[in-house]
Formats: C-alpha cells, structure tokens, sequence
C-alpha cells in the first residue's frame, strides 16, 4: 500500500504560479516583450544551425525570433493555453518550432541537449529558481551559451510586483522574481558550472492611452495583477487600481495625458565550458 506524500511549499506555490498564468489573458500582454526577444537573442550572438531551448516560452517571442535565424528551435511552457498560442504563431510565419508544455523545474532533455539555452521573462517567475538555473545549465552542452532576460527590481515592473505584494502579500515559500533582474543573484543562481558571466541593462518602451487604461489593462489581462485582484474584495480593489494608477503616473514621460514610460531589464548571459 503506497502512502500519499504531502506536497512541499515549493510544490503548492509553483500550483498556485501556474494557475495566476493561465489567468487572466497572458497572450494580451506578452507583445509588450517582443523587443526583449530580440535583445536578447543578439546578447548570445545565436547562429544558424544551432540547438535552441526557449524556457518558459510564454507566447513563443523568443522561440519565434530563434526560427527566424534558421535554427533548430524547441519552446517550453507549464501552461498549455500559451504553448497553443505559441503554436499558432509559429504556423502562421510557417516557422518549424517544436512547442513544448514543460515544467522549466525539470526540462525533458538529456543533459547538453542544446547549443543555446534562453528565458525571457519567463524563467524568473519559477518557483524553486535554485532548481530552474540547474536546469538551464544542465540541458545545455559544453562551450554552449546561456542567456536570461528579466525585470530588474529597481524598475518599472519591480515596482509593480511590489507593489501587487503590498496588496496581497507572497506565500512565504516564494522568492522574489527580479531577484534574476541582478547579474550577481543570476550568476549565484548558475553556480560554478558557467564561466564569462556577462550582463547589460536595456529598457523597453511602453505607450498607453492614459495611466488608468494602463491599469485597466494590466488588471484584466496580466495574471499576477489580475489573480491579486481577485482575491480583494471591492474596497480592496479599488485600492490595488489606485496605487497602479499612482505608480503609472510617477514613472510617466508624456505630458499629453497619455502614459509612456520606459521599462528596464536585465540581459544575463554566460558560457558552459
């Protein structure tokens, strides 16, 4: 007779992480990272031919921007409703990805299966991040490269996050996410098995019709904002929209009453000798 475990606090917080992504409607935010794809992609300096992972591939940005550059592209995703986005993307541009659902916890690949091994906004957002870096560095062969796009802390979506957390505060088991938007934290998190560890700051441009539809937008379609929400009740919510509004119009560079601001990330990358 086999005895059920109970499962761990890693367990339940990457269960609750994967219900806040399937919330809301992820495929409506994730164009505002297509430059991040890109970024990205020339930090490692890709070349065609080459193996290419995409962890924790959202809407495909990275795995898409990959085929484009003539390599053998595989995308991964805990939640099947953005890999079948990712999917009809790639038929569209009739670009030959293999899109994947996949825990970035324990990739299905034998170790040094790829050449080249990204995350854009992606891998950031796993539960046990000790456990995800591993993976990173484990699928990807010797002399290969890795590379990591993330929010950085001190920028506009960290503030964000921060702000989503003073409202509904994190399970205790969880980490910070832009803990990866630091070179040092990143490097740490990859451990002694990479060399040439390597980082730039970038920033991408977001425009909205006004702070208020920023924080519209946000809270009906991006799913740590949008699942937060849910849990308030009305006076709360009502609350949580103030404070987005309020850090919109703090960071906002337009003065015709419409909401632009810049939005720093952090390009990791690092060599597995």
């Amino acid at each position: 007779m086999t005895t059920a475990t109970e499962p761990t606090a890693l367990e339940e917080l990457k269960a609750k992480q994967q219900q806040i992504w399937g919330s809301g409607d992820y495929g409506r935010v994730a164009w505002i990272t297509v430059p991040i794809a890109h970024e990205l992609v020339e930090a490692v300096d890709l070349r065609p031919g080459s193996r290419v992972l995409d962890v924790a591939t959202g809407t495909g940005h990275v795995a898409l921007q990959a085929a484009r550059t003539f390599c053998d592209v595989t995308g991964i995703d805990y939640v099947p409703a953005l890999i079948d986005v990712a999917r009809r993307r790639a038929e569209a541009e009739g670009l030959p990805v293999d899109f994947q659902v996949a825990d970035a916890e324990a990739l299905p690949f034998a170790d040094g299966s790829f050449d080249f091994v990204l995350s854009a906004i992606g891998v950031m957002f796993s539960a046990d991040q000790h456990r995800a870096a591993g993976e990173l560095v484990r699928v990807c062969r010797p002399g290969g490269r890795i590379g990591v796009a993330s929010w950085t802390p001190a920028g506009f979506v960290g503030a964000m996050l921060k702000t989503v957390g003073k409202h509904v505060p994190p399970p205790p088991a969880a980490q910070p996410p832009t803990r990866w938007g630091t070179e040092e934290t990143v490097a740490q998190l990859l451990g002694d098995q990479v060399q040439d560890v390597a980082s730039l700051t970038a920033s991408v441009t977001e425009r909205f019709a006004s702070a208020e539809a920023f924080a519209d937008f946000f809270l009906t379609h991006y799913g740590p904002t949008y699942a937060a929400a849910s849990r308030l009740d009305a006076a709360g919510r009502t609350a949580f929209r103030t404070d987005l509004i309020q850090l919109a119009h703090e960071a906002n560079r337009a003065t015709d009453g419409t909401f632009v601001s810049d939005w720093d990330y952090l390009v990791v990358t690092a060599e597995k000798p």
